[in-house]
């Protein structure tokens, strides 16, 4: 009516840039799935203080948990203009299924995974390839899968496979951004007879693949080396979640275990404070990885 014009006040990018200079630096991209505005602040913290760029996973569930993937991306922009965050961000769908991936980019997730490694392969190729068209509209980045993820993530259940390096050639043939690929890694905490990485099998996908940016779902438990040994066979994105969920639960038990929220002079009650201890948490835990990765201070 009076002629104002929205502006566009998106600060996010989408993973291309940052995954391919990971892949020429031989370093890794922190993945870490947020959960609430706690869990953005505490990576977007991390990310500013360290100068390092920083991609926020987002399961369907917990986009549900946020109140829809239109809401994400309005408190992730809302939180970077709030504290003014200059390092490269993308928000990006994790394990998403074919009607979420098309939903979160219509909501303006600036990257998205479609995990088809359920499906059989010929469709995942295909459902794919329409992602990656829907993604080239929005100018957003697309991270495949083949051979499924162990362990358990929002009710998807998977033993850990090894996937396929004939499937991984194919669909990294696809302008995918990165691909996600089974070496025996799991979601959530490893079990202690839990026998490691293939990195066998990851170097056979990495010179089958023609240097496309890999990752590696399951970073929570795997032994530091480990980790920076399959950096240096190509994995350029490791996926975090269960780890800050653990130092975050356990900061804020200890809050209540030494009777902070009684102290009602202090107004210990307040949930920014309850909340605080465990935001930190995830900020240093955030830092951590960016030291094991690699990619500290390369935004």
């Amino acid at each position: 009516m009076f002629g104002f014009k929205k502006k566009n006040t998106t600060r996010l990018v989408n993973a291309v840039n940052m995954l391919e200079k990971a892949r020429a630096g031989k370093y890794a991209i922190a993945h870490i799935n947020i959960n609430n505005m706690e869990w953005i602040k505490g990576v977007l913290m991390a990310a500013q203080s360290t100068n390092t760029p920083v991609i926020l996973g987002v399961s369907e569930g917990a986009a549900k948990y946020m109140c829809g993937f239109k809401n994400v991306v309005d408190m992730v922009n809302n939180v970077m203009e709030a504290m003014d965050v200059k390092q490269p961000v993308a928000v990006h769908l994790d394990h998403g299924s074919f009607d979420g991936a098309k939903k979160a980019l219509e909501a303006g997730f600036t990257s998205v995974m479609f995990d088809g490694s359920a499906l059989p392969f010929d469709e995942n190729v295909a459902k794919t390839e329409y992602i990656i068209k829907l993604a080239k509209q929005k100018d957003a980045s697309v991270e495949a899968e083949v051979g499924a993820i162990g362990g358990e993530e929002d009710g998807h259940a998977s033993g850990g496979e090894l996937a396929d390096v004939n499937q991984c050639r194919t669909l990294a043939a696809l302008p995918i951004t990165c691909l996600a690929a089974g070496i025996g890694n799991i979601h959530g905490i490893y079990p202690a007879d839990w026998k490691g990485l293939n990195l066998e099998r990851l170097k056979e996908i990495s010179q089958a693949t023609n240097n496309k940016p890999l990752v590696l779902h399951g970073g929570t438990g795997i032994p530091d080396k480990m980790v920076q040994d399959a950096i240096a066979l190509g994995v350029n994105k490791v996926n975090v979640n269960t780890e800050c969920q653990l130092v975050f639960a356990e900061a804020t038990r200890k809050y209540f275990e030494e009777k902070k929220d009684l102290d009602n002079k202090a107004k210990g009650f307040d949930p920014r404070k309850l909340l605080k201890p465990g935001t930190e948490a995830i900020r240093d835990k955030c830092i951590e990885k960016f030291n094991v990765f690699g990619c500290l201070g390369k935004a």
